[in-house]
């Protein structure tokens, strides 16, 4: 199993990584479990399935530890898994859905993680949530996040609206400032994040200084993001394309 995370010049989020892949291990006895990233930390993807051809393994699943199903699912991905094929010992290469919604369900242990992470940050009541992405400019990986959203504001029975750290509007500031407007008094915000960083730390800061009452960390090792990483490894192939 090689999972797949973003990468971060940020230490943390490769630590936030390990840490999943030492609890998916964990909970898999005997399955070998490979950490990897696209960007910025060592190794890549393609490194790693190199690795495991040489070794002998035939056989690799790879999970995406992504939220939306962008441009690092439909190409990065992809173009990692190609170039693992050449040169080399055959090894075939299932690769997963996202770990945000697939084919428009969110899945309950996604929310049952995100519920988890605000309980821990702040078990008083709020009457509003901000669901705070990092941003994408792809609009249907957008509306995957308001997919989550809704499911969150059906859970909670509150309004929950969402923000971005990046790449469109409103950022986690504005979209607190604007339930406070509208009458909420206690401001909740939801991390869609898999891992912390700068733009966790962004959204925290501007969050806090609109007037949020609490602020979620990301999900990281939570149990529930195990337990859906595994669901993903034994759902049926997705396309790569």
């Amino acid at each position: 199993m090689v999972l797949v995370a973003h990468g971060s010049r940020d230490p943390r989020a490769a630590e936030a990584t390990e840490a999943l892949a030492r609890a998916v291990s964990a909970a898999r006895p005997g399955t070998p479990v490979w950490a990897s990233w696209l960007d910025h930390t060592e190794p890549g993807p393609t490194a790693v399935l190199r690795g495991l051809a040489a070794a002998g393994h035939r056989r690799a699943v790879l999970v995406p530890l992504l939220l939306t199903a962008a441009y690092h699912h439909r190409v990065d991905i992809p173009a990692a898994v190609a170039a693992a094929a050449q040169p080399g010992p055959p090894l075939a290469v299932r690769v997963t859905d996202v770990l945000g919604p697939a084919d428009g369900t969110v899945d309950a242990g996604l929310l049952g993680g995100l519920r988890r992470r605000l309980d821990e940050a702040g078990p008083g009541r709020f009457d509003a949530l901000v669901l705070a992405a990092a941003g994408t400019r792809d609009a249907r990986a957008r509306c995957s996040v308001g997919r989550v959203a809704d499911a969150l504001a059906a859970e909670f029975r509150v309004p929950c609206r969402v923000a971005y750290a990046s790449a469109a509007p409103p950022s986690a500031g504005v979209a607190v400032s604007r339930l406070r407007a509208a009458g909420a008094r206690r401001v909740a915000v939801c991390a869609y994040f898999l891992a912390p960083g700068l733009f966790h730390d962004a959204v925290a800061e501007a969050a806090r200084a609109a007037g949020a009452v609490s602020v979620a960390a990301p999900l990281t090792d939570a149990p529930e993001l195990v337990e859906l990483v595994l669901r993903r490894v034994d759902d049926r192939p997705v396309p790569t394309g």
